[in-house]
């Protein structure tokens, strides 16, 4: 074992193992390590060996350029590290530049690796080399291609697209499997050349030996080689070589939008000789508007082609196809580099194309038509000088071509970065700010990648670097051979189980779709596709296309299989394509760890899955309309040729968002927003309205309503505040609930601390003042110390204190003393007492309320016993006020004497005797005090503040206010059916027996009161006799007053039965005008007049005996005593009321001549003296009188004719003294009217008609305007 011989052995190896050797030999120590090195050696040279003895003798074609250039290139290889090689389409360096990197013993040690954008030129071109190497492919040339890997251990030219030398990063990260690498066709600035360009850049002083070969079209390698400038600033050399092109004629023909531009274009050139014609449009509907142009002319022997990728393998053939004729083909810029179509002799350009970028703002892939650059240009125009002398008609204008852009904008720039970014993070080359690309892409197109990424769950956050760091999902993703979305779909899959599923829809995304539509059969092709259409979803359509495949592959042969897709417009290579990346993804899969399982047919699982990747493209419908509202204000429609597109349902996601003429959703399905929801996650807006308070909850809930990008996903959502802003949520808590009491609760301490504070603040109300009880800030900050910050809603109170209150019960009570500040002290029970007597009382300040002031809270039953005369008294605490009130409220002259009004009040209170009636013992003490003239009737109670006055409130049996009012009388009269109904209750003192007369045997004695309990409350009663269809009972009243009514009317019926009168002895001897008077009277004649006076006799007879009696045995001795005055007491009423009957008919007839407003009033005068049971209603003292009121009234009418300006005079003074009262009436309670008081008051105002219109008969008393104002004053 010689280590020399393993040593100079080392230089010879495979490049990629040579690290691993070196450092064998560096640590090797025993006799067997070296042994074991020396065989390892020797078996890596036997590989380079091998290799190098399977190149064959290398020649290069005569014909092509490249070859005139060999010695130039192989030089310019052999002594630098990069080179860019220049040259047009057909100068061969593409199959050349290999060759001569064979012939300077590359592609032993390492492999020449060679790119190429499309995995059919990569096939094509290792078949070209081998074929002129005389080998088969794998042998010294092979390919690798994403469904296809034709590379030996005898490889030493490796053609690759450059997606898969993108993908040999993962594992190779210095590429040591090369030693040359060949950049091919890197003028199209692809994503995918731009990103190894960078990469090399940065890869090449880590491996001085790789050589680097980039080679163009003649667009801008000056940028290539400016890119590889060395450390002193060099540029990398240029070999330029020169394509096998002729003269092109270039002629512009600006269009100035003439439609037939075109036509004029080619019929200029076919004037110029025979030769085919391409012409390049922008996009397929162009090229269908100008075929059905061009067809319709007819031109003879010439044939109208379309070219554009959508086509059939079948239609794109015929473009290639031998023919004879003319033929006009109709080309997008796919016949710009892409494809070589034979045969062109003249070229027109309409000078546009759709060039895909990418919108950052709306995150669609947008196709807008653009004018192309000079370089696509002259790429369109070199296309006719490939077979002899070429004329190319531009239809703009030479000044537009000068004003276009030198070449056409690198896909980096205008396209999504995600999928580089998430290889740079996979592979950990730092901030893709500072990576060294060819044309940096701008810094919002790199964060628009790293959104996407985010949206994607790959990233989670930036390393110091600058570099986003992967997440799980984002490693798994970097593995997955497909764009970054698409992978997502699959790690969802993974997750939901779908997986099958899935992985088939992933690689029809990824493939061309193998459904052809050939324009002379698209409608046989629709038909023939629609078995496959799923009405919800166009991602299950692949799935029932795939399992309709699947299925015919077992039953058909291959031949047989490829006849039945013909005829159903299936296109076979595609599917062939598409069955190869099911398969790969599936071993991609298998390599992650993932276990496909059989497939399951949930429809959501697989939705959501494709979901996780789409999260962008969802939209909702706008209204009843067919397009939808999508992310970041976009709006689109399903494509025409989707099974959504006549009936979209509310949500959907789509595989892309494409802009042409407007924005299409391709491939979608329905989804529920729930969906979204799921897997947006941190991605979702979520806006929250004001914060309301649940008292159902014990909690602050808002209404949510979440967006993707502004997208609304749901809305209205009730949720806890907490989950927004638990601080905020924590003081809406304590402020709602434990200082407000809004919310459902037992705890024992909270209930206590709310009848403290119900205590300290009824001390405001009695103070009438604010500022006595601490605020609500510092009950606040009494709970805000004391609760955990976790506490924001009643559930989570209750669960702390369940364990607080047994380490420390009192940990949340107040002190009543600290409730009040200390001017508090002042208001004591004395003062402000909470009962008068049996009544509870109640405070409120409240000024302008109803209930401002005290409430005496009474019971219904109780309410008509109450005394309202010491209630004027209020509290003792309010009396100065109410005191110094009345004072204020004296008329002028009186107030005089006492003021200042303040110190009176003050003075006088220790001498007011509260058992007494207010205003007596108030006009008493103030003229003790020096008062003058004050009276008791001078002090109004009514003119007081409503606080000034107590407020009687009726309560029902469980406590609860039912009415309630200033006036008790006011109060009983509305509340008269319940009292009534409560004295209905007082069981055994209420006598149901009913009688014909009353005897001891029928009711015997009535009490005058009887006590028991209604509803808990000690209630006194007045019972009665009552008289009801004429049969008499015994019936409880809940006043004294109506059992006295009650008894008096009942003992005047039961006399009134059985006393009669004489009805002719009543009028006997009376004078004949008298007897006719009578027979006239208004009310009954004179028999109506006779039972009146009846009535009126037993009635007065019966007052005059002392009234009713309660004792049937002593109602039978009255009885007997007044029956036999009854005849002649009736008899004095008919005589003196006769006189004033023959005055009231003469007058009621003369007063028919007469009209006027002292008519009407002397009319209502005849009706007030006489109205229907005048001698019942006035009483016979009052009507002895009545000959004087109306012989006044006859003297009125005498003296008015004389001067009837002085009859108004005295009728304004009459009236100014009705209204008055009137006035006053309306103030009282309905009934007011039937008063004494007010009766009083009526014949007063009779008396003053007297007075001023009969003053020579006189008055029965003295009367004045002013004694009746003063009477109704004190009503």
């Amino acid at each position: 074992m010689n280590k020399d011989h393993i040593a100079a052995r080392l230089p010879h190896v495979p490049i990629a193992q040579e690290r691993a050797l070196r450092r064998r030999f560096r640590t090797a120590s025993t006799p067997q390590d070296w042994e074991a090195l020396q065989r390892d050696v020797d078996k890596a040279c036997a590989v380079v060996e091998r290799r190098a003895a399977g190149i064959p003798e290398i020649t290069f074609p005569e014909e092509l350029p490249v070859s005139a250039r060999h010695d130039d290139i192989a030089e310019a290889i052999r002594d630098n590290q990069v080179v860019v090689i220049a040259g047009e389409t057909g100068s061969g360096k593409t199959t050349q530049i290999p060759k001569i990197c064979l012939e300077l013993g590359f592609g032993r040690r390492g492999l020449i690796g060679h790119t190429q954008p499309r995995r059919l030129a990569a096939r094509t071109v290792a078949e070209r080399i081998a074929q002129e190497l005389g080998q088969d492919i794998g042998e010294s040339v092979g390919y690798a291609i994403r469904f296809d890997d034709r590379v030996s251990p005898h490889t030493a030219v490796k053609l690759m697209t450059d997606g898969i030398l993108l993908a040999e990063m993962q594992r190779d990260r210095f590429f040591n499997a090369y030693d040359v690498i060949i950049i091919d066709e890197a003028h199209e600035r692809s994503l995918n050349i731009d990103f190894l360009l960078g990469y090399l850049k940065r890869l090449l002083p880590k491996r001085p030996d790789l050589k680097v070969i980039i080679t163009s079209a003649t667009i801008d390698p000056e940028r290539f080689a400016q890119h590889f400038a060395d450390a002193h600033g060099n540029p990398a050399p240029i070999v330029e070589v020169s394509g096998r092109t002729y003269p092109v004629e270039i002629r512009y023909r600006p269009d100035d939008e003439d439609p037939d531009a075109l036509v004029h274009a080619i019929e200029e050139l076919m004037a110029e000789g025979p030769g085919d014609i391409l012409c390049f449009f922008s996009s397929e509907r162009d090229i269908r508007d100008a075929m059905e142009v061009l067809e319709a002319k007819k031109w003879r022997n010439t044939h109208v082609l379309p070219l554009f990728g959508r086509l059939s393998n079948q239609e794109q053939h015929r473009v290639f196809s031998p023919h004879s004729g003319r033929r006009i083909v109709l080309s997008t810029n796919i016949a710009e580099t892409s494809l070589t179509v034979p045969g062109i002799h003249y070229v027109v350009d309409t000078g546009t194309a759709r060039i895909s970028r990418y919108s950052t703002r709306t995150k669609v892939q947008r196709l807008p038509i653009e004018p192309i650059s000079q370089a696509s240009a002259n790429q369109r125009s070199g296309r006719c000088g490939r077979v002899a002398e070429g004329i190319a008609i531009r239809l703009y204008s030479e000044e537009d071509f000068a004003s276009r852009p030198e070449f056409t904008d690198p896909e980096i720039l205008r396209t999504n970065l995600a999928s580089v970014i998430l290889q740079m993070a996979s592979l950990k080359l730092g901030d893709i700010a500072q990576f060294p690309f060819v044309q940096p892409p701008e810094a919002r197109h790199i964060r628009d990648g790293l959104n996407l990424l985010h949206e994607l769950g790959a990233i989670s956050q930036r390393h110091h670097e600058g570099l986003p760091k992967l997440t799980r999902i984002g490693r798994d993703l970097a593995r997955i051979p497909v764009d970054p979305r698409l992978a997502r779909m699959l790690v969802e899959a993974h997750r939901l189980g779908c997986l099958y599923e899935v992985i088939v829809i992933v690689a029809a995304l990824t493939t061309q779709d193998i459904r052809e539509r050939p324009l002379d059969h698209q409608a046989q092709a629709d038909q023939a596709h629609a078995r496959f259409r799923n009405k919800r979803s166009d991602f299950l359509s692949y799935l029932q296309l795939w399992d309709y495949l699947e299925e015919k592959r077992k039953e058909l042969s291959g031949n047989a299989l490829r006849r039945l897709m013909k005829a159903e417009f299936l296109h076979y290579m595609r599917s062939r394509e598409w069955r190869d990346l099911v398969r790969q993804l599936r071993e991609v899969s298998q390599q992650l760890g993932w276990n496909i399982p059989d497939p399951t047919g949930n429809a959501e699982a697989i939705h959501c899955s494709l979901l996780a990747g789409l999260l962008m493209n969802i939209g909702q419908r706008d209204g009843d309309s067919k397009e939808f509202h999508g992310t970041r204000n976009t709006r689109f429609m399903v494509f025409p040729g989707s099974a959504l597109a006549k009936k979209p349902p509310e949500f959907v996601m789509a595989a892309e968002l494409v802009e042409t003429s407007r924005l299409w959703a391709r491939d979608v399905a329905a989804i529920d927003p729930a969906w979204v929801e799921r897997l947006a996650g941190d991605l979702l807006k979520r806006q929250y309205s004001d914060p309301a308070w649940y008292r159902s909850k014990a909690a602050a809930m808002v209404q949510e309503k979440a967006t993707l990008y502004g997208v609304s996903i749901y809305a209205d959502r009730t949720v806890p505040y907490h989950r927004v802003d638990p601080e905020g949520a924590r003081a809406l808590f304590i402020r709602h609930a434990l200082i407000e009491g809004d919310w459902a609760t037992r705890h024992h301490f909270f209930h206590e601390n709310t009848a403290k504070l119900a205590r300290a603040a009824e001390v405001e109300e009695k103070a009438r003042r604010r500022g006595l009880v601490v605020d609500e800030e510092t009950l606040f900050e009494f709970y805000d110390q004391r609760l955990p910050r976790t506490i924001t809603t009643g559930a989570h109170f209750d669960s702390w204190w369940k364990k607080k209150r047994r380490e420390d019960p009192t940990a949340l009570d107040f002190s009543p003393e600290a409730l009040l500040h200390d001017s508090a002290q002042e208001i004591t029970e004395d003062l402000f007492p909470d009962r008068w007597g049996k009544f509870r009382l109640e405070y409120t300040f409240e000024p302008g309320s109803q209930h401002d002031g005290v409430r005496v809270l009474i019971p219904v039953p109780m309410l008509a016993s109450v005394d309202p005369t010491p209630f004027q008294w209020l509290v003792p605490g309010m009396r100065e006020e109410l005191i110094t009130e009345l004072i204020r409220g004296l008329p002028k002259g009186l107030r005089r004497s006492v003021v200042p009004a303040p110190d009176f009040a003050h003075n006088v209170l220790p001498l007011l005797d509260a058992g007494q009636d207010l205003r007596q013992s108030l006009a008493e003490g103030l003229r003790r005090l020096g008062g003058t003239g004050i009276d008791a009737t001078d002090f109004s109670l009514a003119s007081l503040p409503p606080h000034l006055r107590m407020t009687f409130a009726a309560i029902n049996k469980k406590g609860k206010i039912v009415d309630s009012d200033k006036d008790v009388h006011a109060l009983r009269q509305r509340q008269a059916a319940q009292i009534r109904s409560s004295m209905d209750r007082l069981g055994s003192y209420t006598e149901t027996t009913t009688a014909e007369q009353w005897t001891a045997q029928t009711l015997g004695a009535i009490p005058e009161t009887v006590a028991t309990k209604v509803d808990g409350h000690q209630v006194t009663a007045y019972p009665a006799l009552s008289l009801r269809e004429g049969r008499v009972s015994v019936v409880v009243f809940p006043t004294k007053a109506a059992a006295e009514q009650s008894m008096l009317t009942s003992t005047l019926t039961l006399l009134m039965r059985s006393i009669k009168v004489n009805a002719k002895q009543m009028v006997k001897g009376l004078p004949l005008q008298q007897r006719v008077a009578i027979e006239h009277y208004p009310h009954g004649g004179d028999e109506g007049l006779v039972e009146e006076a009846r009535v009126a006799a037993i009635r007065d007879l019966l007052m005059a005996a002392g009234g009713p009696v309660r004792d049937p045995e002593k109602f039978e001795q009255l009885r007997k005593a007044i029956e036999p005055k009854v005849a002649g007491e009736a008899r004095r009423a008919v005589v003196t009321i006769a006189p004033g009957l023959v005055s009231y008919e003469r007058i009621k007839e003369e007063l028919t001549h007469w009209e006027g407003p002292a008519i009407d009033d002397m009319n209502r005068e005849l009706e007030f003296l006489l109205p229907p049971k005048a001698l019942i209603v006035h009483g016979i003292q009052r009507l002895k009188h009545l000959p004087r009121y109306l012989q006044a009234m006859n003297l009125r009418l005498e003296e008015m004719p004389r001067d009837p300006d002085k009859d108004a005079d005295r009728q304004d003074e009459v009236d100014a003294v009705r209204t008055h009262l009137d006035k006053a009436l309306a103030k009282k309670p309905k009934g007011a009217e039937k008063s004494a008081q007010v009766k009083e008051i009526q014949w007063m105002i009779e008396e003053f008609r007297v007075s001023l219109f009969a003053q020579r008969l006189g008055t029965a008393y003295p009367v004045s305007r002013k004694r009746i104002t003063r009477a109704i004053d004190k009503l």
